[in-house]
């Protein structure tokens, strides 16, 4: 873990290394180095009092493994940079160790002037309880009535109320009688449910939805619910129903005890995309904690019994499954012929979207041997054939459960969708996550912050394992603080994450100051945005004193005592392990967007004298662009392990708050847009100017490094063709592409994705799968027209970078799958997942896909002058602005 404080200024300077040199040697060599040039007087230095550290981060190299076999030493030999390592004295780092342990210390010895309440005294419930097996009774509740209940006085008001496991709907819904009145209804009904308490799942969840129900009619021209046209539902002839609020609980509580008593529910009254029976079950089941306006419903669970009813516990279950285990006939069930064998490979390998049938759930859990000895990689599809609702087998799966082999991290992702909630089985996914190493960790960690939505309790295992990793490396804790941090503005999951947040930072004192400081230096950002933003309106009338007024304002804020000791020497929130030292005020500005984005600029010390650059964005939801650029990383990795380095630049981006947050600069790179507008005098012809990248090229580099400079263009080109296909990434203009002067090109602003391409007066703007414009081609092939050669290779470049990623499309399916709470514009239910499903041509060949791909591939080619015309437009919009 990177340590708090930059260490002092290295002895011996940047060292080159060799990758077959291990660290103990090349401290020698470079003790040897300072020993020639500084004298005797300097002999008493030892190899043992110093480790490497990568010269531009706080990251540090040590053991005696070759060079080649760290992470940062075999990144730039990929990249054909040379790796630079800085000699530091172990003194030095152990002084910031002693440090943060003194911290510790001085927090634990702290004796507080006010000592917390002492807590309550427990409260020793009945010593007599019926297991939930016991209770062969219809569930019911009782549906006592509705206030502050926001529809038109002449509907009436119903609800429908459903147990779900998961997504899966456990029996018919009940609904109430209608009810008509004003913002209270009264029902005092009894709902009663097509199960039985003893077959209730521990995690069965009770959806509510109340709706109106109106008489149909062809236009309206007014109602008092913005949403209603949206959601109308037509349910009955010359009715239409309108959903008004929804709300979810749990059937047992923490404990495990069936609810009991009367409870009121604060309702929700923003509907995702798809609705089922008008119910929600993918939603929290936290009460609005906005209670003044949320529509109430007050509801009583009724006591069944004298004794409160408790689920089992694990063993009482595995008891169970091995009671019905001895009655059967056969045991293990489930052995299949090569008939049902073949039939069952075919349903286990379909992808996680692929919906099964009542026939195929059937054969997966009479061959559930088969499964686990076959295809173990396929629980996710025989929890989906289990029947919840029967607790015989519930119990029969927990037993299989505790013989089935380990699943790869990769696959056990999957496991912690909102379909899979019982416990043991997330316990089970947790504990093949356990095997992730902290790079693999932090590749999923955007994901598995999100998941805790779905877990009903506060105490799971999934809290307790995000919170053992990330007190156990620095790196993943800085992640976690932030990823939960920037959505704990949600009503949703506001407690969860603040008491998630509380644990972590009481685990982990040291850390607290170093986070607390990032904390205020974004809050002095924001500052400074607003003052922007407020100058910029009240000088809207003159551009040119506006700009110069709000500038010097910006200027002057940043330069006060309060801000510059708050903005410097602070750990980047972008990455940990580089340390933003001195703010240098001339070279900071803002962008003229609407939201007025800072662009900041540090001195950083550890990089000798080069610069770093940061956006704070105010006003803007980054977690696109957040989520996008994570899978870009991905693909980026499953291309490396597949031996095929195209080039990516997956930059930095963090949601920090409420539509707030950073984005890295990349250094030395400018848009396709100023690359063209500043070979051509004319906005209009710049777009047509197929010379401009390759002449702009050409003068970064020379000689050996143009022809590098071209490779790297084609490699990335190539990695972000595809990327953008699969990913169906929209709004791909000359100013949203960028190219650096090594030649890397790469795209930023994913505000539109899953292929939610722009449109104007109803037509497509963007007719093209990706861009391949014919001055992109005209560096590849060298300026030269009939290099069909170069050409060739970035053709197969594609290709195969696109099979690799079809070879991994359940993992990218799932990533998403597992973010669809997250409240993402582009990103709000199921359907907008099918586009990977087709894009990745699932389910086909890899002939067959690679035929589908080249096609697209074809059009791009042939439709590149849209792309142009389109690119004219952007640039003479953009020409006239300015």
């Amino acid at each position: 873990n990177p340590p708090p404080n930059p260490p002092p200024p290295p002895p011996g300077g940047h060292l080159k290394v060799c990758p077959s040199t291990t660290p103990s040697e090349l401290m020698e060599q470079a003790l040897r180095k300072w020993l020639t040039t500084h004298g005797p007087e300097e002999e008493g230095r030892q190899a043992q009092q110093y480790i490497l550290r990568v010269s531009d981060k706080l990251e540090f190299l040590c053991g005696d493994h070759p060079l080649i076999q760290y992470k940062h030493i075999k990144a730039c030999l990929q990249s054909k940079e040379c790796p630079h390592l800085t000699l530091v004295q172990i003194s030095s780092v152990k002084d910031m160790f002693e440090k943060e342990i003194s911290a510790i210390g001085a927090v634990v010895n702290r004796k507080s002037s006010n000592p917390p309440l002492p807590l309550p005294p427990k409260r020793r419930g009945p010593s007599v309880n019926t297991c939930v097996w016991e209770v062969p009774l219809p569930f019911k509740i009782f549906l006592i009535k509705g206030s502050k209940v926001n529809a038109e006085e002449t509907a009436k008001v119903q609800v429908r109320a459903g147990l779900f496991h998961g997504t899966e709907l456990l029996c018919k819904p009940a609904v109430s009688s209608e009810s008509s009145g004003r913002s209270e209804h009264v029902w005092n009904r009894m709902l009663e449910f097509d199960i039985q308490v003893s077959d209730l799942p521990r995690m069965a969840r009770l959806c509510f939805a109340v709706y109106a129900i109106m008489d149909k009619v062809k236009k309206r021209k007014s109602t008092n619910n913005s949403h209603i046209n949206k959601y109308q539902t037509i349910r009955k002839a010359g009715k239409v129903h309108y959903p008004i609020a929804w709300v979810n609980t749990m059937v047992f509580d923490y404990k495990g005890q069936l609810k009991t008593g009367d409870i009121t529910l604060h309702s929700w009254s923003s509907f995702p995309d798809e609705l089922e029976e008008m119910l929600n079950p993918i939603g929290t089941i936290q009460t609005n904690p906005y209670t003044e306006n949320a529509t109430a419903l007050h509801i009583q669970f009724p006591d069944y019994i004298a004794h409160p009813i408790v689920f089992p516990p694990f063993d009482k279950i595995l008891e169970k499954a091995a009671e019905i285990a001895r009655s059967s006939d056969c045991s293990p069930m489930g052995r299949g012929g090569k008939k049902f064998h073949i039939e069952l490979k075919e349903i286990m390998e379909r992808d996680p979207l692929s919906q099964l049938c009542e026939n195929e759930k059937d054969l997966i859990w009479t061959l559930r041997y088969d499964c686990m000895e076959n295809f173990p990689q396929s629980l996710p599809k025989l929890l989906l054939s289990v029947k919840w609702s029967k607790h015989e087998d519930m119990a029969q799966l927990q037993a299989l459960l505790q013989i089935w082999p380990k699943l790869s991290p990769r696959d056990a992702l999957e496991l912690l969708d909102f379909n899979y909630p019982d416990q043991y089985v997330r316990e089970y996914a947790v504990g093949c996550l356990k095997d992730m190493s902290d790079e693999e960790l932090s590749q999923y960690l955007l994901q598995l912050v999100q998941v805790l939505r779905y877990e009903p309790y506060y105490d799971c295992a999934l809290t307790r394992f995000l919170l053992d990793r990330g007190q156990g490396n620095r790196n993943i804790g800085h992640f976690l603080f932030w990823h939960l941090r920037s959505e704990m503005h949600m009503p949703a999951v506001s407690v969860q994450f603040s008491l998630i947040l509380e644990a972590y930072c009481r685990g982990s004192i040291p850390h607290i100051e170093v986070l607390k400081k990032q904390v205020e230096a974004l809050s002095k950002l924001k500052s400074v945005n607003e003052l922007i933003k407020l100058g910029t309106i009240k000088n809207v009338r003159s551009k040119t004193k506006e700009a110069m007024l709000t500038k010097e304002a910006m200027m002057t804020c940043l330069r006060q005592s309060g801000y510059t000791e708050t903005l410097s020497d602070l750990h980047s929130p972008l990455n940990p392990s580089v340390l933003l030292s001195g703010i240098n005020v001339e070279k900071c500005r803002y962008m003229d967007s609407k939201m007025k984005p800072l662009w900041i600029v540090y001195n950083n010390k550890l990089l000798g004298g080069d610069t770093l650059g940061i956006i704070f964005k105010n006003g803007d939801d980054l977690r696109q662009d957040m989520l996008t650029l994570q899978i870009l990383r991905l693909m980026d990795l499953l291309w490396k392990e597949a031996n095929l380095d195209l080039r990516i630049v997956p930059y930095g981006c963090l949601a920090t708050g409420d539509r707030s947050g950073l984005i890295e600069v990349v250094s030395s790179a400018d848009t396709i847009a100023n690359i063209q507008l500043t070979s051509s005098n004319v906005a209009a012809a710049a777009a047509f100017n197929k010379d401009a990248l390759l002449n702009w090229l050409k003068e970064k580099n020379s000689g050996d490094a143009l022809e590098k400079a071209i490779e790297e263009f084609t490699l990335s080109c190539a990695g972000y063709c595809v990327a953008t296909y699969v990913l169906g990434i929209g709004d791909r203009h000359s100013d949203n592409i960028m190219v650096r002067s090594t030649g890397q090109l790469f795209h930023i602003d994913f505000g539109h994705i899953l292929g939610n391409f722009k449109s104007k007066f109803g037509i497509k703007r963007e007719r093209v799968p990706f861009i391949l414009t014919h001055d992109f081609i005209h560096v590849i092939q060298q300026g030269k027209t009939g290099n069909t050669e170069k050409f060739g290779s970035f053709r197969n470049y594609c290709e195969q970078a696109y099979l690799i990623l079809r070879r991994n499309g359940n993992l990218f399916i799932t990533l998403f799958a597992l973010m669809l709470t997250a409240g993402l514009p582009e990103l709000t239910s199921v359907k907008d997942i099918q586009y990977l499903k087709d894009s990745l041509a699932l389910g086909k060949t890899d002939d067959e896909a690679l035929k589908q791909f080249r096609q697209k591939f074809d059009e791009a080619l042939r439709e590149s002058w849209t792309t142009k015309v389109n690119w004219m437009a952007h640039n003479v919009v953009k020409d006239n602005r300015s």
